[in-house]
């Protein structure tokens, strides 16, 4: 770079644009530049045409978003994947790059989490979109909705928030493919340790990527793992909408990443002891995980997850209890926080009809499932026998 005598000048350029290394750092650095330069301007154009790879504004994508999607990609066995700057900004992007629009149609699960269920059920019809809800897990009501509907897509969530129910992917799949529909499978629950969708087929493949793939609890995103072609129609989706996830948040993503199959399984595993204590206590109405041998998909989990491992979340129902009960016990926790996320590696607790599906009305509640008893509970990496403890006592204090 020539050099300018003027402080101000210098002050702006100086440092800036140095030669090409001809060293690679072993983590992938941050990207936060927007804009990027090329010596030759028919490059740039090129990029811009899609005629050869290259970056040319952040709003496209970085260095660092391309990291994190290729082993999303790589991880979900897929062709490839695009981040998002949330879990539901990609849940809306996969459900329009899905041909969702004024006229057709959306069939969805009842049982999901309850901004996908408002998103589905307040602000798509307003814009001319029949949605309809089934029982994901009655693959007839599943066959008759697609028939008489003919959607352009079906979402549902391999494992259910919060009732953790199991979906029968590879069926439901086959069903919606029959029906000309694509399929949009919500992998956030299960991650790609335990399930990986498209290899059964689905169409597009979304995660929070707020949960289990950062897992500590510091940043926030989304993806969608799909086809080459499809993250084309999402990459227009995304250019045009704006809903990017930044350079520091895909690294931290990323670097949250190089430890997933570790957590989930001490998730997985401590989920099961808690589970399985929880189920044998006296205040404790109901559990919900499918790793238990009496849930109605326990089977089902067994066939469809990898190495017998069934997730690190649960629900429950504690008996005789309402929203004031539910709060004594939760205010009454120690270890395990009341926080509205999950997937960390902290234990977390919520109440659904509070917090994650407040945007349901009561008797919408009531028709999923979710009792004002419910609690949902992210178990994390800590001891198992210190989560149990903490719960223990804090049943003690609503007795």
């Amino acid at each position: 770079m020539p050099k300018y005598k003027s402080i101000f000048t210098r002050a702006v350029h100086g440092g800036e644009r140095g030669p090409r290394p001809d060293f690679k750092p072993v983590s992938s650095p941050i990207y936060n530049s927007v804009g990027y330069l090329y010596e030759d301007l028919k490059d740039l154009d090129a990029v811009f045409a899609n005629e050869r790879p290259g970056y040319v504004y952040a709003r496209y994508g970085t260095p660092t978003h391309s990291a994190l999607e290729e082993v999303l990609a790589d991880l979900e066995e897929g062709e490839a994947a695009l981040s998002f700057g949330s879990g539901m900004a990609a849940v809306y992007a996969a459900i329009l790059a899905a041909g969702v629009k004024t006229g057709s149609a959306l069939l969805s699960a009842y049982d999901v989490y309850g901004a996908t269920y408002t998103l589905c059920a307040r602000l798509l019809p307003d814009w001319g979109v029949k949605t309809g809800f089934v029982d994901a897990n009655d693959l007839r009501r599943v066959e008759t909705a697609l028939r008489e509907m003919q959607p352009a897509a079906v979402i549902v969530e391999t494992i259910s928030n919060p009732l953790m129910k199991v979906a029968d992917v590879p069926a439901i799949v086959e069903l919606a493919h029959r029906a000309g529909a694509k399929v949009i499978v919500d992998n956030t629950f299960a991650t790609p340790v335990l399930f990986q969708p498209l290899k059964c087929g689905v169409d597009f493949c979304v995660h929070s990527t707020t949960k289990y793939l950062g897992g500590h609890g510091d940043v926030l995103g989304g993806a969608v793992v799909t086809s080459a072609e499809n993250r084309k129609t999402l990459h227009e989706i995304i250019k045009m909408t704006g809903g990017n996830l930044g350079p520091t948040e895909a690294w931290l993503t990323l670097r949250g990443i190089k430890t997933l199959p570790l957590r989930m399984r001490q998730h997985c595993a401590n989920a099961m002891e808690v589970a399985k204590r929880l189920q044998a206590h006296p205040q404790i109405l109901k559990v919900n995980y499918p790793g238990l041998a009496g849930h109605p998909q326990h089977e089902l989990g067994g066939r469809l997850f990898a190495e017998g491992l069934f997730g690190g979340m649960i629900s429950f129902e504690i008996r005789n209890a309402g929203r004031a009960e539910v709060f004594r016990f939760m205010e009454s926790l120690k270890l395990i926080l009341p926080a509205t996320t999950l997937g960390d590696v902290y234990s977390l607790t919520l109440y659904p009809a509070m917090s994650s599906h407040r945007g349901l009305s009561p008797e919408e509640r009531r028709k999923v499932g979710i009792s004002d008893s419910l609690v949902r509970l992210s178990v994390g990496i800590e001891e198992a026998e210190e989560i149990i403890g903490d719960l223990e006592q804090a049943l003690e204090k609503i007795k």
